[in-house]
């Protein structure tokens, strides 16, 4: 079926009729199904096909076309099978597979191309990493946090990655969650250089207001039950930031966070 699946993409069968569009979201949902019992088997799947589509670098209008909708395709596949899986403890075995995808999506996250095809590639990577994140935010904290730790040890990188720490602008984040990444990034923030605490400041951000919008129960429950912890984290990302803020131009960049 996963042979099937990836025969039938555009990239490979050129422009798509309306019989051959139908068959493949026939096959996409029998792979959704599929990945509820085999989830390992599945995701190692579409990571490779997602590979080697992605290696077909795009020449000419219509390959292109073909290329960023097969992306669409799988991408929008893993996303379901990711959203579809019960929030439980995942083997080890899948979390290695996990860790191979995450390697992948980041690629499509961090894309430096600026076009309408490109963007929706982005938009579906971030829902493919949201999804990922609800039951493996393990791993992508793990990555978050080794970026942090290399950024913070080593001062020599000319041009240095951020797209690590910006991940967690796209990752599923409770109240518990968040409190780790709080308590991570009061860890290192001076450790790290000025651009980079501006990329975690602003990634920051957007993890916030991530879970306001995802659990606005929780967001609701602080104003009567206040969580200490958070408190705590907090009230100590304030103090690196009124020491960053140390003129104006600075504390336009933190008052967002704020």
């Amino acid at each position: 079926l996963i042979i099937r699946f990836e025969e039938q993409l555009p990239c490979r069968t050129g422009p798509q009729t309306q019989n051959a569009r139908s068959n493949v979201e026939q096959n996409k949902e029998c792979i959704i199904q599929i990945s509820r019992y085999r989830f390992g088997l599945v995701i190692s799947g579409l990571t490779k096909i997602l590979q080697r589509v992605n290696e077909l670098r795009p020449h000419g209008h219509d390959f292109e076309k073909n290329y960023y909708e097969s992306l669409v395709i799988v991408l929008d596949t893993l996303e379901k099978c990711l959203s579809s899986q019960p929030r439980d403890a995942i083997p080890y075995d899948d979390v290695i597979n996990v860790r191979l995808l995450l390697r992948e999506i980041c690629q499509f996250i961090d894309l430096s191309l600026d076009s309408a095809m490109a963007n929706q590639i982005k938009n579906y990577a971030s829902k493919v990493l949201f999804a990922l994140s609800l039951n493996n935010f393990g791993v992508v904290f793990n990555r978050i946090s080794a970026r942090l730790a290399e950024l913070g040890s080593s001062n020599t990188e000319e041009n240095p990655d951020y797209s690590d720490i910006e991940l967690m602008q796209h990752i599923n984040v409770d109240i518990h969650r968040l409190v780790k990444l709080l308590v991570e990034t009061n860890l290192k923030f001076r450790t790290l250089r000025k651009n980079a605490q501006i990329v975690l400041m602003t990634s920051l951000e957007r993890a916030i207001w991530n879970w306001m919008e995802t659990y606005p129960t929780e967001f609701a429950e602080l104003q009567s039950t206040p969580n200490d912890d958070l408190t705590n984290c907090c009230e100590m990302m304030f103090e690196h930031l009124d020491g960053f803020a140390e003129n104006s131009k600075k504390r336009a960049q933190v008052w967002p966070l704020q």
